[in-house]
C-alpha cells in the first residue's frame, strides 16, 4: 500500500499521473484511495519531493 506522508507539497504532480486517478487532493495533503489504486508505483517515481512511501 502506498500512502503520501507530511512531505506533500500539493504540487500535484502525483495525481496527474496516476493511470486510474486513485489520487485527490484532501484537507492537508494530496491522498490516495486505496480502493482504486493499483500499486503500480507510478507516482512514488513522480513525487518531487518523495513524500510518497510503501507501508
Amino acid at each position: 500500500m502506498f500512502v503520501i506522508t507530511d512531505a506533500c507539497v500539493s504540487c500535484g504532480t502525483c495525481a496527474g499521473e496516476c493511470p486510474v486517478e486513485a489520487i485527490s487532493e484532501g484537507e492537508e495533503h494530496y491522498e490516495i484511495n486505496q480502493d482504486m489504486c493499483l500499486q503500480c508505483g507510478t507516482c512514488v517515481a513522480a513525487c518531487p519531493t518523495g513524500a510518497i512511501e510503501e507501508q
